[in-house]
């Protein structure tokens, strides 16, 4: 049965594409070429679809397969290929035949495959990258704004702990508006600073000079302009993953993750992480998991492969923080690994657990239950806040309500989070043994005049 796979040679000006019939490779292919305009596109799109042609593959080369991917994307079953994984003999390579290459090693089975979600989430991946590349922006700038005030001889960041908090903000404005007397910029600084008047005086006596002070108003109006999009892009995130904010909470549950590293993590796998069938696959993806360099029966380095950077960097903080929370599972498990692995193999362990239960979470719609030996009422008392803190940034209105004694009392030890919504009876308790009482906090959303309930059943051993 015929069954013609296109095989695309992706160039910024040109494409040069070849049709090969899978059950007859040997005979000759179509070749054509195409330029990258967009009636070319569309002429590419008439010419496949004329030839039967029901599967392309084509190399990832920089960002110029986007267009085409998106112009054969609702007509052909598309393959992405990365491109080292096509590479040509020394002094042979050549464009059709490149083309041509890639439909042979694609029926051999011998290219590797990148995985392209659907429209819904490359849009979402756009807008949590951007927000993290301003968030780096943001780093950067504040960098820069030491280096400036250390030409100023204001050693600032030397006495607060957070140059652009409130305090500090406050003072470099007034430095770039022209204020040079020491005594008066330390007052802007607010009562709880740690440090002491005389200390905040002594940093904040320097040599501005009038350029300087330029500067420092030029790099302050840059950063209200990241604030402003980092802030926009919040409100557009949140918007665009509403009709899934019932995963966005799950995951938030989890130790060391909260909302926006969760909307971080469903952006790259997506909601369900369906296009990774076990909790193996997406570890090897994202690059996680132990590698191998074995040779003659031998593994000479275990060292993790290269996978996703955005989601590396998402677990990478994450474990840093869930090592971080007393009593729970993921400190237990660290400090157990700590004197054998060291700490960054240690961590980049906690990060390896971390990517499994983000799978079972969101494949199997499950929620997080802490074990560890953490039983603080208080402690759960304060992450609810912060969670409620979390929502109300994405536009919710949330309210926390104490609820003594819900449910039947009896054998209850902390099982952890648990956000359900009021819908009748509540289903998926989550209870471990023991003796104990309850504590329940309700925290009601209501967006676009839509109210739900949302309870958050804290089980504290007595």
């Amino acid at each position: 049965m015929s069954y013609k796979i296109a095989g695309i040679d992706v160039h910024k000006r040109v494409l040069m594409v070849v049709v090969i019939d899978a059950s007859t490779p040997e005979e000759k292919p179509e070749r054509r070429r195409f330029t990258t305009m967009a009636s070319d596109l569309q002429r590419l799109s008439c010419w496949l679809r004329e030839q039967g042609v029901e599967e392309a593959v084509m190399e990832s080369t920089a960002q110029y397969w986007r267009g085409v991917w998106l112009e054969l994307e609702p007509y052909l079953r598309l393959q992405l290929a990365q491109a080292f994984s096509n590479r040509a003999p020394r002094g042979r390579k050549h464009d059709f035949k490149d083309a041509e290459r890639l439909v042979r090693r694609l029926i051999a089975d011998e290219l590797i495959l990148s995985f392209v979600p659907d429209g819904e989430q490359r849009t979402w991946r756009d807008m949590t990258r951007m927000k993290t590349q301003l968030r780096r922006d943001r780093v950067r700038l504040q960098s820069q704004m030491e280096c400036l005030l250390e030409e100023m001889r204001i050693k600032l960041s030397s006495v607060v702990s957070d140059l652009l908090g409130a305090s500090g903000l406050r003072i470099l404005r007034a430095l770039a508006q022209g204020e040079t007397d020491p005594k008066k910029l330390a007052l802007l600084g607010d009562d709880q600073l740690k440090c002491s008047e005389e200390q905040l005086v002594d940093a904040l006596t320097g040599r501005p000079q009038p350029m300087h002070r330029e500067m420092l108003g030029l790099q302050l109006e840059r950063l209200q302009l990241i604030d402003r999009q980092i802030e926009k892009l919040n409100g557009l995130i949140a918007q665009a993953m509403k009709p899934h904010q019932e995963a966005v909470i799950r995951l938030a549950e989890v130790p060391g993750l909260g909302v926006d590293s969760a909307q971080q993590v469903i952006s790259e796998i997506g909601v369900q992480a369906s296009t990774f069938p076990s909790a193996a696959e997406l570890t090897s993806w994202v690059g996680t998991c132990p590698g191998k360099d074995e040779s003659a029966e031998e593994n000479h380095s275990s060292r993790s492969a290269k996978g996703n950077k955005y989601l590396r960097r998402v677990l990478n903080q994450s474990a840093h923080a869930a090592v971080k929370k007393k009593g729970s599972h993921f400190q237990a498990v660290f400090r157990r690994l700590l004197p054998r692995l060291g700490y960054k193999s240690a961590i980049w362990a906690i990060a390896h657990r971390l990517c499994r239960v983000i799978w079972k979470i969101l494949h199997e719609g499950v929620r997080y239950i802490e074990q560890g030996s953490d039983s603080d009422p208080k402690v759960r008392e304060r992450r609810a806040g912060i969670l409620a803190r979390a929502l109300r940034k994405l536009g919710y209105d949330v309210a926390i309500t104490h609820k003594p004694g819900y449910g039947p009392e009896g054998n209850a030890n902390l099982a952890g989070y648990d956000f359900r919504r009021s819908l009748g009876s509540l289903t998926n308790q989550s209870l471990l043994g023991g003796r104990g009482g309850r504590h329940c906090y309700e925290i009601k959303c209501i967006a676009a005049g839509l109210q739900k309930t949302l309870y958050v059943i804290y089980e504290a051993e007595c």
